[in-house]
This record gives structure tokens, C-alpha cells and sequence, in this order.
């Protein structure tokens, strides 16, 4: 496999290039300088092959949206994902993945990455010319910190990972069991258990019965046919009374 990308000896504390991103923002057109994204901010960075590309869909950045609070909290202001894909398809991409917390960077022809030292051809896929998968931590422009996927066969997902990057900002950082809890609107119960993991500051996945799921799907997996139905690291916990009990111990 013929890759021709920088490394990261080249790249840490170099000026990431300077470029201009034409976005869509409702019905308008709203032009978006690396200035406007980087100068005097802390940004974690995250950049992938395509939108709606599996590995990007079902984990990159849904990792770094989940985590977004804990990147918060260890001084980074915000976090932006940048792919070689039109404004559209970004948004829709973000739309679909209620990716509120990222801020999606179209470099729809390539200028950025290409000035990255990272644009990689994909013609044997029919993508043509994309991103190689990488992230890096960029303080008021400069980049501090890369870590660039392995050069091998495949699309190798070893170390752009939300969590490698949150473990170089913060080697103390352990990451918490993951929440998952299943909703319905309207239900007092389900407000309560939210409050109770607000209050525990646990980050967790909200599946609203109607939209994300439905009774069937929770009566499958649960055997009950009530909301809510809270998860915590792979273990059934119940509903709101139930999560109670579980935090009181």
C-alpha cells in the first residue's frame, strides 16, 4: 500500500495551514476561516475518510461527541471534525448523528488536508481524493500534539480515537462506564432518571421511544414494556426507583 502522508515529527509545531471553508448554515452561505475555528482557542481535532463511512459513523465521532464534556473540563473550547465532503453532506452527516457538540469542517476540495500533508487518494473505492485518518490537539493554531493512523491495508483505527487523545490531555483521565437509557416522551419517571444521572455528572445516550426505538425492542431486551429503562456498563439496571437503589449503594 502506496501512502505518501506527513508525520507527526513533521507536523507538531507547525501552523496548520490557512484556509477558508465554504459552509451552509440554514439557507445561507457563511464562509469559515481557520482563524475563526483556531486563533486563541484549544481545539481538539479529528479528521476521517468520509461522512456516513462506517468506522467514522459507528464510532470516531460519536466517541468525541460523547466525551465532549470531559474535553470541556480539561481546558479544550471545542472540537471539530473535518472531512473531505461537501457542506451538505456534512450536515446531514451531523444532523443524522445529533452530533451537537462537534463542529463539522467541510474541506470539500481537499485544501486543508491537502496543506495537512495528509490527503490520500481512495480512486480504488471510488472516493477519490480524501483524508487519512488522524487527530491532533491545535492551540491558537499551532500544533501541539498528532497521532496519525498506522500506514497499512484497510482503514486502521488504532490511536485518532477520542480516548487516546483525552488520555494525552489528561494521563490521569479514566473513562467512565458507558449509560444508555431508554425514554419516553412525557414520562416524570424518565425525567427523574436523568436528573439522577445529572447529578452523578454521568454522560449517557438517550433512546426516546417512538424516534430511536420502539415497545417492541424494549419488551425484547428488558421483558418489561415500561420507561425508563436505564443500562450502566453493560448491565441492566431498571427503572428511575431501581437506579436510585443502585446509586444509594
Amino acid at each position: 500500500m502506496s501512502v505518501n502522508i506527513k508525520t507527526a515529527a513533521e507536523l507538531e509545531g507547525q501552523t496548520i495551514p490557512s484556509v477558508v471553508f465554504h459552509t451552509r448554515k440554514e439557507d445561507a452561505w457563511v464562509d469559515v476561516s481557520t482563524d475563526d475555528l483556531f486563533k486563541g482557542k484549544t481545539v481538539a481535532v479529528f479528521s476521517l475518510p468520509g461522512a456516513f463511512t462506517p468506522t467514522c459513523s459507528s464510532t470516531h465521532l460519536p466517541r468525541y461527541n460523547e466525551l465532549a464534556k470531559e474535553f470541556y473540563k480539561r481546558g479544550v473550547d471545542s472540537i471539530v471534525c473535518v472531512s473531505v465532503n461537501d457542506t451538505f453532506v456534512m450536515n446531514a452527516w451531523s444532523a443524522d448523528q445529533e452530533a451537537e457538540n462537534i463542529v463539522v469542517v467541510p474541506d470539500g476540495n481537499g485544501e486543508f488536508t491537502k496543506g495537512m500533508g495528509m490527503l490520500v487518494s481512495k480512486a480504488h473505492l471510488g472516493f477519490g481524493d480524501r483524508s487519512w485518518r488522524y487527530s491532533m490537539l491545535v492551540k491558537n493554531g499551532i500544533i501541539e500534539k498528532m497521532f496519525i493512523e498506522p500506514v497499512k491495508d484497510g482503514d486502521p483505527f488504532e490511536v485518532s480515537d477520542a480516548d487516546t487523545m483525552l488520555k494525552y490531555i489528561d494521563p490521569q483521565w479514566k473513562a467512565q462506564e458507558s449509560v444508555s437509557i431508554i425514554t419516553k416522551p412525557g414520562c416524570q419517571f424518565c425525567i427523574k432518571a436523568k436528573a439522577l444521572l445529572d447529578e452523578q455528572g454521568l454522560a449517557y445516550e438517550e433512546i426516546v421511544l417512538g424516534r430511536d426505538a420502539s415497545i417492541t425492542s424494549v419488551r425484547a431486551i428488558t421483558g418489561k414494556a415500561t420507561a425508563p429503562q436505564v443500562f450502566i456498563g453493560g448491565k441492566y439496571i431498571g427503572g428511575s426507583e431501581e437506579l436510585a437503589v443502585y446509586f444509594a449503594k
